[in-house]
This record gives C-alpha cells, structure tokens and sequence, in this order.
C-alpha cells in the first residue's frame, strides 16, 4: 500500500509504541488506507483545538469545566496522533521526501497553539504562554540543528514535548475536576495553577535545550576525534 511519509530512524523513544493496542490500531489504519501525513495532520488539528479549549475556559461562562476536559482530552489525542503515524509509517513499509516535514512542522503548530491558549486561560499568564511557546520551539530547533551538523536526535529532557504536554494535561484535569476553592490564585489578578504550569515549562524547556546542547557538542566531538 502507498504511504506518503518518511520517518526517520531515530524516532522519539515512546513506551507505548510497544503497546499490542497501539500496534492493531497502526494495522487497521493502515488496512483503511489513511496516510501518516494526514494523522499528522490530525494531530495538528487536535493541538490547535486544545489550545482554543484552555483559553476559552476565561470566556466560556458556565462551560469551564467542560473547557478544562476538553483541552486535556485534545492533547492527549494530538499525543495519539503523533505516536501513530510514525508507526503507521512503518506498518506500510514505504516513505516519500515530504515525511519529515509533516513529522515535525505539525508538532511545532500543536505547541504554540497549546501553550499559548494555555496563556488566555483560567489562572494563566498571557506573558508565560508566549515564553513557554518560544521555550518548546526552541528544543525543538537544537534537536533539529544537531541531526543538521551530524549528531543524532536528541530527545532527553526533563521538559520534552511528552513531559510538557503531560503536565499541561494533569493541570486542565484538575481545574476541571476539582472545586473552585481548591484552585488557588496568587501573584497578580487571575494567576493560579497554569502560570505555575507555565513558568516549569519555560525553565524546564531552557534547561532541556541546554542538555541537548551540550549531548550534541559531545556526540560531535567524539566522531571526529
């Protein structure tokens, strides 16, 4: 069957992929023709929604909870997503040149709009939204850069996409679970949980960035030494 994706070798270490579910939902895709392009771009969609629920959870009166649930459940879809098309790349046993970009681009759109939309929500900083978003691009770009000048991908974190996304998720299903009271706000008019979510995600993602810089200078030194 044709399949209009190229994944590269050195994929992101995920557990699940070696999850039976996940590997006969990769064959059923595969046996319904659905490309990994368009699970990419899926994913995509759902990244992109996610951050549309988060901040609608300051305009939707009398629906934040449902915002909250909502956000949290499209994030975990966009991370499906992204688990998917890889291996329904390699299920189908074909690639095309083009892969990659749907690999990687769709990703970048997904975290900006998330965390941004994370930024206009409930208990959230508007200012930290955009850091956050420029943060994850950020390790993204080192990532890309050293597969660029030779090194392998560099996937470690501690605040990886898998690990900011994680903790956006727990965060969405708290505020949309627990009471009111048990949210509290400090720091300014509105800030809460998310601004705290936020701020890890900025300091985290540097300290991500910087790790990966420095695995990549070494892995470099090492092949040419």
């Amino acid at each position: 069957m044709a399949n209009d994706s190229y994944q590269p070798i050195d994929r992101r270490p995920i557990a699940a992929r070696g999850w039976p579910i996940w590997g006969r939902t990769a064959k059923w895709l595969v046996a319904l023709s659905v490309s990994p392009n368009s699970i990419s771009l899926a994913g995509m969609g759902c990244g992109v929604a996610a951050g549309i629920a988060l901040a609608g959870t300051t305009y939707a009166a009398g629906w934040e909870r449902f915002a909250w649930l909502a956000g949290a459940l499209l994030i975990q879809l966009r991370l499906l997503a992204n688990l998917l098309d890889g291996m329904v790349a390699i299920e189908s046993q074909r690639a095309s040149p083009v892969g990659e970009l749907y690999n990687e681009v769709p990703d970048r759109v997904s975290d900006t709009a998330t965390l941004i939309g994370a930024g206009y929500a409930i208990g959230g900083d508007i200012t930290l939204g955009y850091l956050a978003a420029c943060a994850a691009m950020f390790t993204a770009y080192v990532r890309a850069t050293g597969k660029a000048v030779g090194a392998p991908q560099e996937y470690c974190g501690p605040m990886a996409k898998q690990q900011r996304m994680a903790l956006m998720t727990v965060i969405a299903l708290y505020c949309g679970a627990a009471p009111a009271v048990w949210q509290p706000t400090w720091g300014g008019p509105g800030r809460g949980l998310v601004t705290i979510a936020l701020l890890i995600i900025v300091l985290g993602s540097v300290l991500t960035a910087v790790r990966r810089l420095v695995r990549i200078a070494s892995n470099l030194r090492r092949s040419r030494s």
